[in-house]
């Protein structure tokens, strides 16, 4: 039987008491940041609602971010929910007396968590693919990629929440065979999908097991991670993306929980040649999320989606991200981001970059008012994403951002 809760919603919210994401926000009345969860349209404040919570649980709810709960473990993040689905039921109806609940659109939603460390994998097998025929059309995937999850260490500083703009970025880069300098011409976006590292983390030069690994993930979000695509070409060789993808990334504000995904597990991708065994699990640890990618033109009243594609065809999973990014060693920290990499399907419409649906800017998306092949300054890029489940569904809200012109150096 479906639960129910006395907060109203419709089935289309991406936030019923079978969801209940964290997020991080402050009111016009009190500007402190502080913790709360999302049911429909509404913000339960777990710090000053009463009797959600017994100690020392009702302790780590009075901090200004999630940094504390995260670092506590999967048991107690279970038991919080289950108490906050408890509270928030119709059956406890009465607790609308205790409960301080805001709107949505009436507060400021913050980063959840300083984020200490930030790692941006590249696990979707048809974006390697798409990216490597591009380049390297002899030999689009290369023989590594497929024995280990590649990633490399973008830039947690510069992390931002949703609706946060985007400032057209300006560095050098190639063209005409000419260095040039200058705003770049080629904004494009990333669809991606990021998680939450939590619990008692390993110690510095001790591995995290792959069977031990989910013990560690708090919890995912939608990520863009914007990327100027005449700088990377440019820059790339040998070292990988730098200032390409350094000036921003935006995170969407809720946290959907692990446990709120369980029942939208589905098979993992296949994967050949079979991962060496410190990667090896057979277990299902895949995830069934409808993604999509949408734009909106500064003069246009039209949102146009440009991507529709689903989690289900990351190649390697969360937890063989962290079992690889720890088997030397590397000690994770609570807060720590991780994430998937642009998350694109076998489809046209499900290549979730424009540097793949365009093929390197030599074709366009036609968007009948526009033809797209890079963003332009005005747009507004929104990601969203969800899972169906029986009547409702478990959503992330968006992940928006509208993009300024570059800034004027003169």
């Amino acid at each position: 039987m479906p639960m129910k809760s006395y907060i109203p919603y419709s089935s289309e919210s991406h936030f019923p008491i079978e969801n209940l994401p964290y997020g991080v926000f402050s009111t016009a009345n009190d500007s402190t940041p502080r913790i709360g969860v999302a049911i429909g349209d509404k913000i339960l404040d777990l710090k000053y609602s009463k009797n959600v919570f017994e100690q020392p649980l009702c302790e780590v709810f009075q901090q200004p971010s999630l940094q504390s709960f995260m670092a506590l473990n999967k048991n107690t993040w279970s038991q919080a929910r289950k108490s906050i689905q408890a509270y928030l039921s119709i059956e406890n109806h009465e607790n609308l007396e205790n409960g301080v609940f805001w709107n949505q659109n009436e507060v400021k939603m913050h980063l959840p968590t300083t984020i200490g460390d930030y790692t941006d994998f590249f696990s979707s097998y048809y974006h390697a693919y798409n990216c490597g025929s591009l380049w390297a059309p002899d030999k689009p995937v290369a023989d590594n990629w497929k024995n280990m999850p590649i990633a490399y260490h973008g830039r947690a500083s510069s992390i931002r929440i949703s609706g946060t703009p985007v400032v057209r970025p300006i560095v050098q880069y190639l063209k005409d065979e000419q260095v040039k300098f200058g705003p770049t011409e080629m904004l494009d976006y990333e669809l991606e999908v990021a998680f939450f590292v939590g619990g008692s983390l390993n110690s510095l030069g001790e591995p995290i097991p792959v069977n031990k690994a989910s013990d560690h993930i708090f919890g995912m979000v939608l990520l863009n991670d914007w990327s100027a695509r005449d700088i990377q070409q440019w820059e790339s060789y040998f070292l990988g993306p730098f200032l390409s993808k350094n000036f921003i990334t935006t995170i969407s504000p809720w946290i959907v929980t692990m446990e709120a995904l369980e029942e939208f597990k589905t098979d993992n991708f296949k994967q050949d040649p079979t991962p060496l065994k410190y990667l090896l699990h057979s277990f299902k640890y895949n995830f069934d999320i409808k993604l999509n990618a949408s734009v909106r033109g500064q003069k246009s009243q039209q949102t146009h989606s440009i991507c529709n594609t689903n989690y289900k065809y990351m190649y390697w999973t969360p937890i063989q991200q962290i079992a690889h990014h720890t088997i030397t060693g590397c000690n994770l920290q609570p807060g720590d981001l991780l994430s998937s990499g642009t998350i694109s399907g076998p489809k046209e419409e499900q290549r979730a970059c424009l540097i793949e649906r365009t093929r390197g800017g030599k074709l366009f998306v036609d968007l009948g008012e526009r033809k797209l092949t890079f963003f332009e300054d005005g747009d507004e890029v929104i990601l969203s994403g969800f899972c169906q489940g029986n009547g409702y569904k478990i959503g992330f809200g968006n992940c928006s951002s509208h993009i300024l012109p570059a800034k004027n150096l003169a």
